[in-house]
């Protein structure tokens, strides 16, 4: 089995049960490089582990490197979706004066605030039935921007009418 097809099979054994590399790895090994009996093996190897006679402080050891290696890894994609957000600025013109810029991310509690309040709702239509007949515009600068600075995107202008 090449390295390639090795790091498949762990990362999915890794998806499936949330082990880590080297009980994934450890599990193949055991079970010849078979998927399914690699599953197998630590399904009964977990399930063990949750019995009556499991020691608690290996149960406990576990799921918390599991946990922590999760919460992590959702840290790190919020973190990369806050930054983008950051990057990317929301511009609304009228000709060539700027009313109001604000940051994406801003822009989006905005919108999950008015799907959740009928005021905040009806409050946003007719700010956008007032942008619209005063002939505002909508920009969206750094579209798309990577977090590390590259370069950045092109201003798309987006017409509200």
């Amino acid at each position: 089995m090449d390295s390639n097809e090795l790091l498949e099979k762990i990362d999915l054994i890794r998806d499936r049960l949330g082990v880590s590399y080297r009980e994934a790895r450890e599990a193949l090994e055991k079970a010849g490089g078979d998927l399914v009996e690699a599953l197998v093996l630590l399904e009964d190897e977990l399930e063990d582990e949750l019995s009556e006679e499991a020691e608690p402080e290996r149960l406990k050891e576990r799921w918390t490197r599991r946990f922590q290696g999760k919460s992590e890894e959702v840290l790190g994609r919020l973190r990369t979706i806050m930054e983008k957000g950051t990057a990317t600025k929301i511009r609304i013109r009228q000709g060539d004066k700027t009313i109001l810029e604000i940051p994406a991310s801003i822009g989006v509690l905005g919108v999950i605030g008015m799907l959740m309040s009928t005021e905040l709702a009806v409050l946003g239509a007719v700010g956008t039935a007032t942008a619209m007949f005063n002939r505002c515009t909508l920009e969206v600068e750094g579209f798309g921007k990577p977090p590390d600075g590259g370069p950045e995107g092109e201003a798309e202008d987006l017409p509200s009418a």
